[in-house]
């Protein structure tokens, strides 16, 4: 089965940057794009450990006799052939229900909201929730389309940012683009106890395989260091959700990263699964 990316067209002019960042992923890692045209304002995705409701705004049901024409124009443009996903099962008339078995997803900061009401530094809870219970990682675009050189992880030593890691090379591999590491120093470590952890995650040949530049840093405003960061380069980082609660927290610094940084961003969540490519 092809390695597959799901994507909701909104028909509007956001939604077409959106999509287009869709079409630069999927090309970029030979992936093959999976669009829903919706027709309903609501559905389902049943996960393994949480079933999360999407509550659209009514733009994505703008001009439905055109949406799949425009998203085939701008995938053929590229040389991408487009799948169209039609639902089948409906938990309710209005309520369909979408599959969870795509390797990867596509979002903007948020689904539920009105883009006149969404700010850089916001995140829906609904893309929030999907993140918290996917096994794929879910791109989350930046407001405009923009093409992206190189990868960045942020990596803090912990479980997820393995996660992020294991993201990074597996995008290396698919594109010969090179790894950026970025590590906030916290508590007294050194780059050794670091190295440590990527070592006993059994990545220390893909670190240096793929890993050209390592940014570490032992003072300073995190805010500021940002700044280090290229704007042209995909951001990857590791999520985890707290217990049952009905949101998910990417920790203080998680939270800065995706308020103050324009680029796209790719989150894998506590249930993210390496399926290689």
């Amino acid at each position: 089965m092809d390695t597959q990316l799901f994507h909701i067209f909104r028909n509007t002019p956001t939604g077409r940057e959106t999509f287009l960042q869709s079409v630069y992923f999927c090309t970029m890692m030979g992936v093959s794009p999976v669009v829903y045209v919706p027709q309903h304002t609501k559905f389902l995705m049943y996960f393994e450990k949480d079933v999360v409701q999407v509550d659209l705004d009514g733009s994505y049901l703008s001009s439905p006799e055109t949406a799949e024409k425009h998203a085939r124009d701008l995938a053929e443009a590229e040389d991408l052939q487009l799948g169209f996903f039609k639902p089948k099962n409906f938990t309710a008339s209005t309520l369909p229900d979408i599959p969870v078995d795509f390797d990867f997803m596509c979002c903007p900061r948020s689904i539920s909201d009105l883009t006149s009401k969404i700010g850089l530094g916001y995140i829906g809870s609904r893309v929030r929730r999907i993140i918290q219970a996917a096994h794929f990682p879910v791109l989350i675009t930046s407001p405009s389309f923009r093409k992206w050189s190189s990868v960045t992880v942020f990596f803090g030593g912990s479980k997820n940012a393995v996660n992020a890691l294991r993201l990074g090379i597996r995008i290396a591999r698919k594109t010969g683009m090179r790894v950026r590491l970025f590590t906030q120093v916290d508590g007294g470590k050194t780059r050794d106890d670091y190295e440590k952890v990527i070592l006993e995650s059994g990545l220390g040949d893909d670190m240096e395989r793929y890993v050209d530049d390592w940014l570490l840093f032992f003072g300073g405003k995190f805010e500021e260091n940002l700044y280090e960061v290229p704007h042209d380069s995909l951001i990857l980082m590791g999520a985890y959700g707290h217990g049952v609660i009905r949101d998910i927290l990417f920790g203080s610094k998680m939270e800065t990263i995706q308020s103050v940084m324009p680029n796209n961003l790719m989150v894998a969540g506590p249930h993210y699964l390496d399926r290689g490519v």
